[in-house]
């Protein structure tokens, strides 16, 4: 008796079977389909078209520019005045400018050794070159460590200066503005900046510096990635398919065209009264080096792409530490289109072209519509046409242009084409990502200005597989360095 009078006791209006259920869920779509449904993802198609033509337009422009450039148009060492820099008997190496090397850090324990040993082995007069470490890291045994090694090279008779900060406001962009605010830096006609993980060989300065002496209109030199653990996983594989794309046409299109592309915020040189004129590191986005970029482009400063000076550096190896990268990269752009469009369209510096390049090739299709059409039409709209065969896309939206786009895309890696399927899938699931961080930063939303550094691993993993072939430390080397489940 007790058990019947808990029971809940539905009214027979209400107790409809799954068929009757089913019924009116039929019923009710069959009512708002036609007048609500379907005019909605018509117009959803239009857009998405429009926006799949000026993403196609743009990479067969580029894709076209890049054959040129590769065919007839002249190197760089031709295009600009370049002679190498030698020392003088008589007045030995006071013809090599003063330069400042900056390495900015936080918490880098596997790879801050790379970079440092680097960076004091380039091949410059040591009474010419400081390197600065700048550490903002805040585990005190990685600050000890960072210091001990800058002061094993100081031993060696490098000019290397060792600097930290009280708080890390302004992040990167904080710490490379201190930095040059140093009364030894202020001594240094060009600085090149590299990240923890970044390697530049010892002729990369000889290279790159003759481009900024020679030529006085010219603020920057930018040097291209090389990744080291490309091979590492699937995951690096896909990045490098991307990252490759970037540095083969889009930043050789820049250089080559307008003499201006997006700074990579490392392995490049700059001239400090560049810097300067065009107002300094600025920490109002997440991206301080394409803000600095477009500040000095505005002013009428030129840059240089080097595609034939790499410098070795690392992919993330954890789609977390993808996922955190990718946030920023895309956050910041948006948020900084949305501070600096008018002050672009009303900047009387540049011609109109490159206006038109800055703000309709560089910013909208390739910030903003590239990573929402990838979304929005083959995530959203497309499968949704199925449900609703009333709705029609043409098969050149649906299948050709996609497909050219998807080719001009693996150029810049052809030993990674037969990775393409894969690679597809795995821009459309990253595009959830890239999309709600462009609105994060086209509407000024809560995090967009989060900073979040991406984790370096360095040789850590092949330290685990050499540790694999000893029995005694494989499961302690193994047991640190798994990844948790609810991260795979």
């Amino acid at each position: 008796m007790a058990q019947d009078s808990q029971r809940i006791v539905i009214p027979e209006a209400l107790q409809l079977s799954r068929d009757d259920i089913g019924v009116q869920f039929a019923l009710m779509w069959e009512f708002i389909k036609a007048p609500l449904i379907v005019p909605l993802l018509q117009l959803g198609v239009v857009i998405c078209l429009i926006m799949s033509l000026m993403l196609f337009c743009e990479r067969v422009y580029m894709g076209i520019v890049i054959v040129l450039v590769k065919l007839f148009w002249k190197k760089p060492e031709e295009r600009y005045n370049w002679e190498a820099l030698e020392e003088d008997m008589e007045s030995g190496s006071s013809n090599f400018p003063a330069v400042l090397i900056q390495i900015p850090m936080f918490n880098e324990r596997e790879v801050y050794k790379l970079s440092i040993g680097a960076a004091s082995n380039l091949s410059w007069p040591a009474d010419r070159l400081v390197i600065q470490v700048l550490d903002d890291s805040t585990d005190p045994e990685i600050k000890q460590m960072v210091e001990l090694e800058c002061q094993r090279w100081a031993s060696k008779g490098v000019n290397i200066r060792y600097q930290i900060r009280e708080t890390r406001g302004g992040y990167k962009a904080g710490a490379l503005k201190e930095g040059l605010k140093r009364g030894y830096a202020k001594h240094c006609d060009y600085v090149a900046i590299f990240d923890a993980d970044f390697q530049p060989e010892p002729d990369y300065l000889r290279r790159a510096i003759p481009f900024l002496v020679n030529n006085p209109e010219i603020a920057l030199v930018q040097g291209r990635w090389r990744f080291v653990n490309s091979n590492e996983c699937l995951l690096t594989r896909m990045q490098e398919m991307s990252l490759d794309y970037h540095f083969t046409v889009e930043q050789e299109v820049g250089s080559a065209t307008h003499a201006f592309f997006g700074f990579n915020g490392t392995a490049g040189v700059w001239r400090i009264a560049a810097i300067d004129d065009a107002g300094g590191w600025k920490d109002r986005t997440t991206v301080e080096d394409m803000d600095l970029a477009v500040r000095a482009s505005l002013r009428g400063w030129k840059f240089v792409y080097l595609g034939d000076l790499q410098v070795k550096s690392e992919l993330p190896s954890t789609f977390k530490a993808f996922r955190f990268q990718q946030h920023r990269w895309s956050c910041g752009p948006a948020n900084l289109f949305r501070k600096m469009v008018m002050e672009i369209v009303r900047n009387q510096k540049v011609r109109f072209w490159k206006k038109v390049y800055v703000i309709y090739s560089f910013f909208f299709v390739r910030k903003i519509i590239a990573h929402m059409v990838t979304f929005i039409f083959y995530c959203v709209v497309l499968p949704l046409t199925i449900l609703v065969p009333e709705v029609q896309v043409p098969i050149w939206g649906a299948v050709y242009i996609p497909s050219i786009i998807t080719i001009l895309n693996s150029v810049g890696t052809p030993r990674s084409i037969h990775l393409l399927f894969y690679w597809i899938l795995f821009e459309n699931v990253m595009s959830l990502h890239r999309t709600k961080a462009t609105l994060i930063g086209l509407l000024g939303a809560g995090r967009a200005n989060e900073w979040v550094v991406t984790e370096k691993l360095g040789n850590t993993l092949q330290k685990v597989a050499d540790a694999a072939k000893n029995k005694t430390s494989a499961a302690k080397a193994i047991k640190r360095h798994r990844f948790k489940f609810a991260e795979r």
